[in-house]
């Protein structure tokens, strides 16, 4: 997901490589009480939640008096260079905020980071498809703690939809008749962007309408086994659903940007906006009293899957710098990390839903999203499997989505380019 990049963040940055300390950057400085109190650094990208993260480390600070935890964000574009970089020398993270996947790959293959298999009890009791995210690829370690997850479905505006006398579809065409009947009353039905700074949402986009459509988990799985190809006619046809429901998007599509379908959405000029959770909060908090529903897309005509599934994949985790001088104690971090204390904490503040068994969101539209997933899970096939190699499949699928919906090819094409792409480092079975 994209986030944003706030004034003060190279400053940020400055000062976290002066400052850093040999071994992992932390200090030791002495209490009230005169015994020693260890900092330990916590390197994030997420620059928007620092005072989130404040008055969630200050309950971990309570219970461990000895220990002060240091948060210092940076920009989420940059953040996987600097964080290597620091891994890498004497001047990184005790604890690391980690990418998931094939993004956590490379610092598992560097030697970077502590496996936490045999160190955080609490592990053995989380989701295995959630720790798939904070696995090595080829050891199958566990090396962080995970934090949150992603649920992709549609948000919808209730005051539109009853305005209009439409209820949430429970087939396909119900949605494509929805989707008419609006476009009728001059209102976007899909707040969907595909401008140049928005192609990275089209494979989620495609995640949504067409997962069902390719056979969700038993068509990812038999592309991991090799016994199926992303030329698959299941695949293709996912594909397709794409453009044909280009009538339904905002005008130029391809020149839309974020802001202006999430402005559409807000604003009611959009009825449905199919996004991540990710996106709950922000426009939540563009309007309050905006009335938001979700629903599972209904699986289309020939889906080899019956049911609505609601796609996810695991948003990253805690780990433990391998270099780190003060492990003890961020190992005691990201113990913490794995309780219902932090997960409850986590899914309040940060209003994302928690990676943590057992912690229920007290937002009822993520409760909904978090029973949704627990019911109908199903993996984001691109991102989850297929991003431990260059070129990786999302990259491909998105630039290729966009010319397609530009009439410079067509879903077959489209399918064929990923599977070049995928097949010149995946190995089937790997």
């Amino acid at each position: 997901m994209k986030r944003r990049w706030i004034a003060g963040a190279i400053g940020v940055l400055a000062v976290a490589l002066a400052a850093c300390a040999p071994g992992g950057g932390a200090s030791d400085q002495g209490d009230k009480s005169g015994a020693d109190k260890v900092t330990i650094s916590l390197w994030s990208w997420r620059v928007e939640d620092v005072k989130a993260y404040e008055k969630i480390l200050a309950k971990f600070e309570e219970s461990h008096p000895k220990i002060h935890v240091e948060f210092k964000p940076f920009q989420a574009t940059e953040y996987n260079n600097i964080l290597a970089t620091g891994l890498s020398g004497s001047a990184g993270p005790d604890v690391a905020q980690l990418r998931a996947y094939g993004g956590l790959q490379p610092l598992v293959e560097a030697d970077q980071l502590l496996p936490l298999d045999d160190k955080v009890d609490a592990l053995s009791g989380f989701d295995a498809k959630l720790l798939e995210g904070a696995k090595g690829h080829t050891d199958g370690k566990i090396y962080g703690v995970p934090f949150a997850y992603q649920t992709l479905q549609v948000l919808y505006n209730k005051k539109l939809f009853s305005d209009n006398g439409i209820q949430p579809p429970a087939t396909w065409d119900d949605m494509i008749a929805a989707a008419k009947k609006l476009k009728a009353a001059g209102i976007t039905p899909f707040a969907v962007a595909a401008g140049p700074d928005a192609t990275w949402t089209l494979p989620i986009v495609h995640e949504i309408f067409g997962n069902a459509r390719y056979g969700s988990t038993a068509f990812r799985d038999a592309l991991v086994k090799g016994e199926k190809k992303f030329t698959d006619p299941d695949f293709t046809a996912s594909v397709k659903l794409i453009k044909d429901l280009e009538p339904y998007y905002p005008k130029d599509v391809v020149a839309v940007k974020i802001p202006d379908v999430q402005a559409l959405f807000v604003t009611g000029k959009a009825a449905m906006y199919p996004t991540g959770t990710f996106d709950l909060a922000p426009v939540l908090k563009a309007d309050p009293n905006l009335e938001v529903g979700l629903f599972q897309v209904p699986p289309p005509s020939g889906s080899p899957v019956t049911t609505p599934v609601t796609p996810g994949w695991a948003d990253g985790s805690f780990g433990v710098n391998a270099k780190s001088a003060h492990q003890a104690e961020a190992l005691e971090l990201v113990k913490w990390m794995a309780t219902p204390e932090f997960g409850q904490l986590y899914a309040t503040e940060l209003k994302q839903l928690s990676a943590v068994p057992g912690v229920t969101p007290s937002d009822p539209l993520l409760a909904e999203m978090a029973k949704n997933y627990a019911d109908n899970g199903a993996p984001y096939t691109l991102l989850v499997n297929f991003r431990y190699g260059q070129p990786n499949g999302d990259a491909v699928f998105r630039d290729e989505v966009q010319k397609m919906l530009t009439g410079q090819t067509d879903p077959e094409a489209v399918a064929a380019s990923v599977q070049k792409g995928v097949e010149q480092w995946f190995k089937p079975g790997n």
